[in-house]
């Protein structure tokens, strides 16, 4: 029986959608709220797809509007809506199949709706509707045939996978192998329409490697090359998007027509439409991944690498977007995009591996409502959209870097030309053509550079701003030869690493917003690079123009600025604490400090540049840890009362978020430069029971994870203040060291680690119940098929600590860890974490010497044997352990074990 509406509730429901339509209403949210109280009607589905379908006499808009709540409706509530109602819908839609509308809007709008229905309920619930869809593209109807076609490219695009899986049910084989030969012949269609829909439609099956596209694949590269001198800008677009794919998948398929593609790319890559130019120029960035292939690609290179070259040009449209470059004094800031990455997000998220160098911290992204940066600082490009010059660059980059000498000896001779221009555009391009080929080409590339750098740092001061921009990149990417010359020689001193240094300190401080931006950028680049043997005789110099710009700099650059900041403190370390450095760096940043309220997320990079001036400054930061330690409380204080005050604390914005874990990495850099000097201002403070609490926010492992290396920090510096707060804390710890999810892998390094510092200060008494689980937790962490290497070097220190209050117990499961502990150990260099695991595993071995094996005892000696600097109190351990196993054993074992310690030097090393 046909499902007719009631006419009352119709007609209701015509007029609010007839409401809706008018944005500026003033009953607007009483309207959708009217509209949302329909989801409780089960038939308020079908009330939709008849005024989308059958009311014909309506305005298209309403109809259309009508549709798009239907689409969402079963989109979110899929699961809730009757059956009979999704069959009508459906049975509706496979009539409006047959009869299409005349409206193109309308059509689309039900081919969304049944791609809606097919993405929430699987073709294997509506197992007919690819066959139906592709019969109707033997319609004599062409309104028929585009419908269907638009229909099935929407399908495959939101749901590939699920359709390159479907079987038909009456032949038991995959649906695509019906549908792909159907689509094929589109390809060459008179409608550019439909040549457009059939090509993005195959194209979503390449990288999933369909079988059925395979079985196919000669006739389908036949239909791409046959419309290959289609002049279609949309149908161009599609076919090089479609080859790029096709050379990463199905590399053997194309071997056959290589030459005849990259000629085309070669074509396609210089067309006067950028967007098909962006498409064709990925072509050569895919190219370079395939080492297999890079002999087809070698004897077009030089043609590749002008085309390359000449699209990283600035175009007019470039240049309007941008700003001219000759105004010096950008006058609108908020057209100027963000270019480089921040660190400022939770710097503290591994705090074993960053106290030891390691490169493993994590880095973040930072969005707001103008801003979007990028994870790669130095590769960022000036845009904020990805453009053909940007694309261009990045291919540039991965062509140097596979094809090396061979692209150098033709890029080079191109760039002495370029670089030599009477047209600024292409000397900026020069120069970022040589900032691309910088990492790939260093080798072939360094042999010039003597010449280079003293050109790149006179275009430091090039009166066009775009130019002063790519010079500052550029250098940057040089920065590692640059530093080197400082340290190798006087003259390479004076001739390339103090005129850099020199002329990016006066680009910081250049009148255009955007050179500033790029120089921060750039110095911090330098920063990284060098060492405290570089930058400490050029401070002074150095933080006198940072704190100047300090005062000039607004909003988006100071971002960027103190960045630059937190990497010098983080580059040389304790050299900053004088008192002649603390007075000119730290006024005005404590002046910005004062200047921004609590809720503001400008906080953010500040915070983050005061943590690492902290741990650098140590004592010397005391006279501004009151006033630091008490908001940074106050921020998480505030922002986790507001968060779990909040209904759906889950899915409470991210940003709050950051409120909590921004003050924590400053808390704990301030910790650790003051060590047991701040032991008052933790006292007096309730950071303590808010981190009793964040320890228990375990739907964030963002917070988690700075929560549990401050409480390591804290049990390091004033250990004294955490025991009230353990028993609350330790259970929420050891059930971390037990998480197996990859993405809170951060978090179980930082509960490792905290476990290890409490375990060395903690009563015996206090301890000697958690130890079973943190050992159950732990050894399985450090067995050779443990695939978390990661975390072993804490796993190991944390196991061996454990022994120094509790070795009677963990003895007990001595035999279980021995070998692997010892195995692990012998790799890891020598620090205070490992001498106090040693002395704790040396002090459990003492009581349960038999638990090793002839293997761990050699191996055991072997390590007494070379470990250089012992403390007074393992020395001791080590000496215990010696003369132990010497009565133990006969004198055949012991000269089988011990050759380690019978051949160590004496005196001692």
């Amino acid at each position: 029986m046909n499902w007719q509406p009631e006419q009352h509730g119709l007609n209701e429901l015509l007029n609010l959608l007839q409401d809706a339509i008018h944005p500026n209403n003033r009953g607007q949210l009483l309207v959708q709220e009217r509209l949302a109280s329909f989801n409780a009607i089960p038939e308020y589905n079908s009330y939709l797809i008849h005024i989308l379908v059958l009311m014909t006499d309506q305005d298209s808009y309403i109809r259309a509007i009508a549709g798009l709540t239907l689409k969402n409706n079963i989109l979110n509530s899929f699961n809730s809506t009757p059956l009979f109602v999704l069959d009508h819908v459906k049975s509706v839609c496979t009539r409006s199949l047959e009869f299409p509308d005349p409206d193109a809007t309308i059509r689309r709008t039900i081919g969304s709706v049944i791609t809606a229905i097919v993405v929430r309920g699987q073709i294997m619930n509506w197992p007919n509707i690819m066959n139906i869809l592709a019969h109707r593209l033997d319609s004599p109807n062409s309104l028929s045939i585009e419908m269907a076609l638009d229909t099935i490219q929407m399908i495959c695009e939101d749901n590939a996978l699920d359709v390159n899986e479907a079987m038909d049910a009456e032949t038991n084989t995959p649906v695509l192998d019906f549908i792909i030969p159907k689509l094929i012949p589109f390809n060459s269609h008179a409608n550019a329409r439909l040549r457009v829909a059939s090509i993005k439609a195959i194209s979503h099956f390449i990288q999933l490697e369909s079988t059925s596209l395979l079985a196919n694949m000669d006739s389908y590269l036949q239909s791409l090359f046959n419309i290959a001198s289609d002049e279609t800008t949309e149908v161009r677009q599609e076919l090089c998007r479609s080859f790029v794919m096709l050379l990463d998948t199905f590399t053997e398929c194309l071997l056959p027509y290589l030459d005849q593609l990259i000629e085309y790319m070669i074509f396609c890559n210089q067309s006067e439409n950028t967007k098909v130019a962006l498409e064709a120029c990925e072509f050569w960035h895919q190219f370079a991944r395939l080492e297999d292939i890079h002999n087809h690609l070698l004897p077009f290179l030089p043609r590749v690498v002008p085309v390359i070259l000449n699209s990283l040009i600035y175009t007019d449209e470039d240049l309007m977007v941008l700003g001219g470059g000759d105004d010096e004094d950008d006058s609108n800031p908020q057209d100027l995009q963000p270019r480089f990455a921040s660190r400022y997000i939770s710097t503290y998220y591994n705090r074993y591996r960053q106290q030891h160098n390691s490169n493993s911290s994590s880095s973040s992204e930072y969005e707001d409502d103008e801003d979007e940066e990028d994870e790669d600082p130095e590769d960022e490009e000036f845009f904020s959209e990805w453009t053909l010059r940007k694309f261009s660059a990045t291919s540039l980059d991965a062509l140097t870097s596979s094809f090396k000498s061979q692209m150098t000896n033709i890029l080079l001779p191109l760039l002495n030309h370029a670089l030599f221009s009477d047209d600024w555009r292409v000397i900026e391009s020069g120069i970022l053509a040589l900032g691309a080929a910088a990492e790939g080409g260093i080798e072939e590339i360094t042999p010039h550079l003597p010449k280079l750098i003293p050109f790149l740092v006179t275009q430091l001061s090039h009166a066009n701003a775009h130019v002063r921009c790519i010079s500052c990149w550029t250098v940057s990417r040089f920065s590692g030869w640059i530093v080197a010359q400082c340290t190798n020689s006087e003259q390479g001193r004076t001739q390339f690493y103090e005129p850099v240094l020199r002329e990016l300190l006066r680009r910081i401080l250049d009148r255009s917003r955007r050179v500033q931006e790029a120089a921060c950028s750039a110095f911090s680049t330098l920063e990284e690079s060098a060492s405290k043997q570089e930058l400490v005789p050029y401070l002074a110099m150095i933080l006198n123009h940072l704190t100047r710009a300090l005062r000039l700099y607004r909003n988006r650059n100071l971002r960027v600025l103190y960045d630059t900041i937190g990497t010098l403190a983080e580059s040389v370390g304790s050299c900053l604490n004088e008192p002649n450095f603390i007075a000119v760096l730290m006024p005005p940043l404590i002046s910005r400090w004062n200047g921004l309220t609590d809720t503001d997320s400008d906080l953010f990079p500040l915070l983050a540049c005061l943590t690492d001036i902290a741990t650098s400054l140590g004592s010397g930061f005391l006279p501004f840890t009151e006033p630091v330690f008490t908001r940074c409380v106050t921020l998480i204080s505030t922002t986790l009362q507001n968060t779990l005050q909040h209904d759906d604390y889950e899915e409470f914005d991210d940003l709050n978020d950051e409120f909590i874990v921004i003050p924590l990495d400053l808390l704990s850099g301030i910790v650790q430069g003051l060590g047991e000097k701040v032991e008052p201002f933790v006292q007096q403070s309730t950071v303590l029971p808010l981190l009793a609490v964040c320890a228990h926010y375990d739907s964030r492992y963002e917070i988690l994870s700075p929560t549990y290396a401050l409480i390591g920090d804290i049990a390091k510096a004033c250990f004294v203040t955490l025991p009230p707060y353990l028993e609350n804390m330790m259970p929420e710890l050891i059930r971390q060291l037990e998480s197996n999810d990859p993405a809170s892998k951060s978090v179980r390094n930082n509960a490792i680690w905290a476990v290890g510092e409490i375990s060395i200060r903690w009563h015996r008494e206090n301890m000697e119940k958690y130890v079973e689980p943190v050992l159950q937790a732990l050894i399985p962490l450090i067995h050779p098929q443990s695939q978390t290497v990661d975390l072993q070097e804490n796993a190991v220190n944390t196991i061996g600590r454990l022994g120094i209050h509790n070795a009677e117990k963990v003895a007990q499961f001595l035999p279980q860890f021995c070998r692997a502990w010892l195995y692990r150990s012998r790799g890891m260099r020598e620090s205070d974490e490992k001498d106090s695991a040693f002395q704790g595993f040396c002090r459990t071995v003492c009581l349960f010497p038999q638990a090793l094996n002839e293997v761990a005892i050699r191996t055991l000696f072997d390590i007494i044997g070379q470990w250089q600097s012992p403390s007074d109190g393992l020395k001791v351990l080590f000496q215990e352990i010696t003369v132990g196993y010497r009565g133990l054993l006969t004198i055949d074992q012991w000269n089988q074990v011990a050759s380690g310690v019978l051949n160590k030097d004496e005196p001692e090393r």
